[in-house]
């Protein structure tokens, strides 16, 4: 029993360094985002999927836009939450930024082989006052770079009611 306890402590300041503020992106701004973002790619005949996540990694929305493929579900969650997992630990705003951080750092392999990590570009930090709040992932555009800019319209789109 006393190791369990012992074991629960230890992991609390783990979860201190991702979740350090109370800032909360409200659903109805991560809708607009989400919304924004396939509007966004497909105009460009690109079929997308988009997930929202909070600072926990939990996912708070994911819409799979018309006609696109059942894994873009999986990839464009797995993006966000590289970004609010992973972001205010190694300091990147964007799954691009990880992506080449873990290629060019002799620890990349291990920490792509996490659970839900995925480095490839298309997740984006959503911050307020400096701080992650919220990630939103893109995925199904034909390359991470244009989930990305997928993902930073439907950013854009909400930006200045975010907060400073």
């Amino acid at each position: 029993m006393f190791r369990a306890v012992a074991l629960l402590v230890g992991a609390q300041p783990a979860l201190a360094q991702v979740r350090q503020g109370e800032g909360v992106l409200p659903l109805s701004l991560a809708i607009e985002a989400a919304q924004e973002a396939i509007h966004h790619c497909e105009a460009q005949g690109w079929r997308v999927s988009v997930s929202v996540v909070d600072t926990a990694g939990v996912l708070r929305l994911q819409a799979r836009g018309d006609n696109s493929t059942i894994h873009t579900e999986q990839s464009s969650f797995r993006k966000a939450y590289t970004v609010v997992t992973l972001g205010p630990i190694f300091r990147f705003d964007t799954s691009g930024e990880f992506a080449a951080l873990a290629a060019r750092s002799p620890a990349g392999p291990a920490l792509t082989s996490l659970s839900n990590i995925l480095p490839l570009a298309g997740g984006v930090a959503i911050r307020r006052g400096g701080e992650i709040i919220a990630a939103i992932g893109v995925g199904g555009a034909p390359g991470g770079e244009r989930d990305e800019a997928c993902a930073r319209a439907g950013l854009a789109r909400i930006a200045d009611r975010v907060g400073p």
